[in-house]
């Protein structure tokens, strides 16, 4: 008996919650990938995972190196670096290639107060905007996948 073959071609929404570094950098693969499969994608940051969006620090290093190092022992930002040598995919890459295919980027106020961080600590070049969830909920509407990262 032959398997059936089944393509999703609806909307994707991702719940980015990890602060892993792995997760979130892995969260922006599927999501550049999906949309450049023309699927729509909403990615809806929460809880730790809201730091990748963060600002510089003073240092210049970008918001998202204060994540949780992989499995590696690397820093975030170490870690981004090797799997650029290797030919892949950067943070920035990823978030600059959502962006620009048009992924909605969602961020979650709850997540923000539950770690202490306001709206002006966020990137300002991303286009972000805040919501809850059903915000969220309302905008992925119910014709697609959600996956939880």
């Amino acid at each position: 008996m032959a398997e059936a073959t089944r393509t999703e071609t609806g909307p994707l929404a991702l719940v980015v919650f990890s602060g892993g570094f792995d997760r979130v950098h892995y969260a922006l693969a599927i999501a550049a990938a999906a949309l450049a499969c023309n699927r729509p994608v909403t990615l809806f940051f929460t809880m730790e995972a809201t730091r990748a969006l963060a600002r510089p620090g003073p240092d210049g290093r970008p918001g998202w190196a204060g994540l949780t190092a992989g499995p590696s022992g690397q820093s975030a930002f170490d870690h981004d670096e090797a799997l650029r040598a290797k030919g892949i995919a950067g943070f920035e890459d990823l978030l600059a290639a959502c962006v620009a295919l048009g992924a909605s980027v969602m961020v979650c106020e709850m997540g923000l107060r539950a770690i202490g961080l306001g709206l002006d600590a966020l990137r300002d070049d991303v286009p972000l905007h805040p919501g809850g969830l059903v915000t969220f909920l309302t905008e992925i509407g119910g014709d697609g996948a959600t996956m939880f990262i």
